[in-house]
């Protein structure tokens, strides 16, 4: 795609291997996020290919053990969003990627917003769990 930002990378790519590559997130949400890409335009998860799959987690393995190593944090949060509902913008790329996140314990993040999460969360109740092992299994 012409107009797709992680199909024209360029000089923005630090790591990459056979499938996939490492940029650094513009915006970010803490020092050292990075995204892991296909290099494949795809938009939907369920699209990748095996090799596609183990080129992009064996890139966050290793980002995640570099950052770790490097004290940029504790810990990672790897996230990845599928939302067609959004249009494209600078805060949501229709190019499947995947968020590697260091992350320390009260972190800019945890200060924001994830302090707030107790209140997000609900009880499962049993015909909801019903129901999702149904569709799941």
């Amino acid at each position: 795609m012409t107009n797709c930002p992680f199909c024209n990378l360029e000089e923005r790519v630090i790591a990459s291997n056979d499938s996939a590559n490492v940029l650094l997130s513009n915006p970010r949400k803490t020092a050292g996020h990075a995204l892991v890409t296909p290099k494949r335009h795809v938009e939907k998860p369920w699209e990748l290919t095996n090799k596609e799959l183990q080129d992009i987690f064996a890139l966050i393995w290793d980002v995640e053990q570099k950052l770790i190593k490097a004290g940029m944090g504790d810990g990672v949060d790897v996230r990845q969003n599928y939302r067609p509902f959004l249009k494209q913008s600078q805060l949501s790329v229709d190019h499947l990627h995947f968020h590697v996140l260091p992350r320390t314990l009260r972190d800019y993040i945890y200060s924001v917003s994830e302090k707030y999460d107790t209140e997000l969360f609900a009880d499962l109740d049993d015909t909801e769990r019903a129901e999702v092992t149904k569709l799941l299994k």
